[in-house]
């Protein structure tokens, strides 16, 4: 089995609530329809609206919707019928086939619709040209993982590193997605897990920092709170 991510842009003239209905509820079955084994949506929505504040955009258009779809082979003439669903919805569209890992299997509760409690940070990363390939994944997946999930009040973290582009002309080099509780899209207390405690805030902000400073250039990074929805 593959996983493909497709990043996608909401269309002129459709509003973000309507766009996320679409997703969720035509565009995620319609994909089970064409054969997907599992579809995740992820979708900028009314419910991440309080997030605005943490959304960073290094390269323009941003994504408004990231929909994971794992198939039996990615090989084009099969994955033909989940390509025409996903670019029907959307606009700058891009795929990327990845590798999954899940240092933090997602949990947190699931309503009826599929959502997810809280939000999902999502982060498209662009390896530095002064790493190469191999020097940027050890720092990334070795390194840095243990401070991410020791610093961050994350319920759910998922590392998809990017085998090859699919579609589009994307230049990223992985997606991350991070579950976060709701009080953390406008409190970095909750964010950081240091609830009342401002020397321990300062702390893992600073732990954090200079971690990812080591394997991000942050004017190259990109960073779209959305709502999670599991629809298979």
């Amino acid at each position: 089995m593959e996983k493909v991510i497709y990043l996608l842009s909401r269309p002129d003239g459709v509003p973000s609530a309507g766009f996320a209905e679409r997703l969720v509820g035509e565009v995620g079955p319609n994909l089970v329809a064409a054969g997907a084994r599992g579809v995740q949506v992820n979708v900028v929505d009314e419910a991440v609206e309080p997030a605005a504040g943490l959304r960073i955009v290094a390269t323009p258009p941003p994504p408004d919707a990231f929909v994971s779809v794992w198939v039996d082979s990615a090989v084009p003439l099969l994955r033909g019928p989940v390509d025409a669903v996903v670019l029907g919805a959307g606009e700058h569209v891009l795929a990327y086939l990845v590798t999954e890992s899940e240092p933090i299997v997602p949990g947190g509760s699931t309503g009826a619709d599929g959502r997810t409690d809280g939000f999902a940070q999502v982060a498209m990363l662009q390896r530095p040209p002064r790493l190469g390939e191999e020097e940027w994944l050890r720092l990334w997946l070795e390194h840095h993982t243990p401070v991410a999930v020791e610093t961050q009040a994350t319920f759910g973290y998922t590392q998809n590193v990017v085998t090859r582009a699919l579609l589009g002309d994307g230049h990223h080099d992985a997606v991350v997605e991070e579950l976060f509780p709701a009080a953390a899209m406008t409190d970095q207390h909750a964010f950081y897990d240091a609830a009342g405690d401002d020397e321990k805030l300062a702390r893992r902000q600073a732990a954090m920092l200079a971690s990812v400073d080591r394997f991000i250039d942050l004017d190259k990074i990109d960073v779209i709170p959305t709502s999670r929805y599991v629809i298979r």
